[in-house]
């Protein structure tokens, strides 16, 4: 890759472009803007991917489901907050033909006012609870500012939803507490780093009580939302009347949860662990782990031939995905090329010099350190060094987060330090929101909110002056 990604935003989103087209992860050319055709490498990964958050899932007792994507206009405008928080985003579907609806319809933005309605027919009494319901589906939001490859977009096609209803406020709230640590283990699994906030009351998720995000910070200092759990106690149940009988006989309302993940996930893969030569896949993800590129040499063909054979036999054998690169008019260079653009893990070359010493050459897709084994040994170094990629990844996307959070005492400082890149600013924050909200006006920023994970310090408010109560957490934001 000639272009290098982390000096400005403007070298980054050039970059990032550039590698969708050339990984052959996305195809922005569609004609409608904010669309995009997922292709077939990328889609490999977005199923990869989809599969670690499946998993999690499972194990924690919720169940895959799959919600129509029309919301009658009626069922929409039940919840006061969510359609103000909404309704300037949402499609709208007023014909069938020549037709006119008598009901308008929207394209799901998001789907608790698709859930509810059922949620009243399948839930009676306790013995129903929990439910724990979740779906991988595609959203439609009408995005107005400018859109940004899988990050900025109007049609999301990976949006994972979990929707939870509970006999109790702290069953919701132990929800919530859950709905994390799945995120926390998802991320980790990712080898991503994250910050995790409570969303201030002027930024939740409309009709939420509370909403707790997943932050990672970009190249460009940008910080991008990965995730999100909300706790909407008991506004839908009582805006969709969802009841149920209680042990003692009595009726109440349920209390629900719900979190999401969207393909921006995938977007903080590429950016956070690509370098100047393309994408560096976590092993766990790749679609391809290991390439094998055999090295030609005239009056070897046949010998090459064996032992890639024979190499790409072994990599199977231990279930990994592995990919012989034969194709014929291209020099190994290129292909070298090619797969470090697609940021495939391991590369194993197979040439006339490796075979007279009985070796095989290994190279590390996220260091290009280049080595030789035995190919007695050859599975065995194969599985540490993706063991050894995997754990690099993660030790750099930490040390890089925690590199790119720093403190400032005043307003005027924190503006300074968003202004250089600097990723996320903390200050001392009294806990009011005209504060918070000159926050955002004088730096130029947004408010995560507050870390979940940080012990307040004692200090005064950075804006009015006042005993701070905690720390707020600020960022330039996607």
């Amino acid at each position: 890759m000639a272009i290098e990604r982390r000096e400005t935003s403007e070298k980054f989103s050039l970059w990032f472009r550039k590698v969708l087209s050339e990984a052959e992860i996305v195809d922005y050319r569609y004609p409608v803007k904010g669309c995009g055709v997922w292709l077939p490498y990328g889609f490999q990964l977005r199923q990869n991917i989809i599969s670690v958050i499946r998993g999690l899932l499972n194990k924690t007792g919720h169940e895959e489901c799959l919600f129509p994507i029309f919301i009658p206009e009626d069922s929409f405008a039940r919840e006061t907050a969510h359609i103000k928080g909404l309704e300037t985003e949402v499609f709208w579907v007023t014909h069938a033909g020549a037709r006119k609806l008598d009901v308008k319809l929207i394209l799901r933005p998001t789907s608790e006012t698709v859930i509810a309605p059922m949620l009243k027919l399948w839930i009676r009494s306790h013995a129903d609870l929990p439910k724990k319901l979740y779906q991988v589906v595609n959203i439609f939001r009408y995005e107005t500012k400018a859109t940004w490859p899988i990050v900025r977009v109007r049609e999301v096609t990976t949006f994972k939803e979990a929707h939870t209803a509970h006999a109790t406020s702290k069953d919701a709230e132990e929800q919530v507490r859950e709905g994390v640590e799945v995120y926390k283990r998802f991320f980790d699994c990712l080898c991503l780093s994250y910050t995790i906030t409570d969303r201030p009351d002027w930024d939740r998720f409309p009709g939420a009580l509370c909403s707790t995000a997943f932050e990672t910070v970009l190249p460009d200092g940008k910080t991008l939302q990965i995730g999100t759990v909300h706790n909407l106690g008991q506004n839908f149940s009582k805006a969709f009347d969802l009841t149920f009988e209680k042990e003692d006989g009595s009726r109440d309302y349920l209390w629900q949860t719900c979190y999401g993940i969207s393909e921006r996930v995938i977007a903080a893969i590429i950016a956070v662990h690509g370098d100047d030569r393309g994408l560096v896949l976590p092993p766990s993800i790749a679609p391809i782990q290991v390439v094998i590129v055999p090295i030609p040499y005239k009056g070897f063909e046949e010998k090459i031939k064996i032992a890639t054979d024979r190499v790409e036999e072994k990599i199977g054998k231990i279930g990994l995905r592995v990919s012989t690169d034969n194709r014929e008019g291209m020099t190994p260079g290129a292909k070298f090329y090619q797969w470090e653009i697609k940021g495939v893990p391991i590369r194993v070359e197979v040439g006339p010099k490796d075979i007279e010493k009985g070796v095989v050459t290994i190279v590390r897709r996220d260091t290009l350190e280049k080595s030789t084994c035995s190919e007695d040994r050859f599975e065995e170094t194969v599985k540490s060094m993706l063991a050894a990629v995997e754990k690099a990844l993660r030790d750099k996307t930490w040390a890089w987060l925690r590199a790119k959070i720093k403190s400032a005492e005043t307003v005027e400082e924190a503006a300074k330090l968003l202004k250089k890149g600097s990723g996320i600013v903390e200050l001392n924050w009294c806990g009011a929101e005209d504060c918070g909200l000159k926050v955002e006006e004088k730096t130029g920023g947004r408010v995560l909110g507050t870390p979940v994970d940080k012990t307040p310090t004692a200090g005064r408010c950075a804006v009015c002056g006042k005993s701070a109560k905690t720390t707020i957490r600020v960022s330039k934001a996607y």
